[in-house]
């Protein structure tokens, strides 16, 4: 099954969510060893290279995933979870879902501040679209670190919460989307 249905999630849901969550895992393991590296070790180019190139990928999925969230919405709530459980997610996955597009955001702002392009792994540049400016540089240094470690950290409570309704509630809200 394609698309979602009352009960479960659809093959491409699945596939959106598990691809977009290993790319921000992979992103954010990336980040933090990228930060330990000086300008002078050899994997301090590659490493940015890479690290940008996964990040417009994670983008453009990130916005396939909310257009398709759109066109095939999410099975309902097991009928088990409480009204602040219920809340707590719609609230996560909107968290999620806007720093998707945040994190990527703010680091295609860094990297075009200076008015170079990005590199999509050598086949093709995605041009500057924001005016060079030192100030802009500046804020978007600070939100991306502060919305990739919040994001890490709402990952990790989401992957808790996954495994809380799979092993303690037992109420079937992990087998949906596996």
């Amino acid at each position: 099954m394609l698309r979602n249905s009352e009960s479960t999630y659809g093959w491409i849901t699945k596939s959106l969510h598990w691809t977009v969550a290993l790319l921000i895992v992979g992103l954010i393991v990336l980040g933090w060893y990228m930060v330990g590296l000086t300008y002078y070790d050899k994997w301090y180019n590659d490493s940015l290279s890479i690290h940008k190139a996964l990040g417009l990928l994670a983008l453009a999925l990130a916005c396939l995933k909310v257009i398709w969230a759109a066109v095939s919405p999410s099975p309902a709530f097991s009928a088990t979870l409480r009204p602040w459980e219920k809340a707590a997610a719609r609230t996560t996955h909107i968290v999620l879902y806007a720093m998707m597009v945040a994190i990527p955001v703010t680091g295609y702002a860094i990297s075009t501040s200076a008015g170079d392009s990005v590199s999509f792994f050598g086949w093709f540049d995605v041009p500057p679209v924001l005016p060079q400016s030192e100030g802009l540089r500046d804020v978007a240094i600070e939100l991306h670190y502060y919305f990739s470690y919040g994001t890490a950290g709402l990952v990790g409570l989401h992957a808790l919460a996954a495994l809380k309704h799979q092993f303690i509630d037992k109420d079937g809200t992990l087998r949906k989307m596996i």
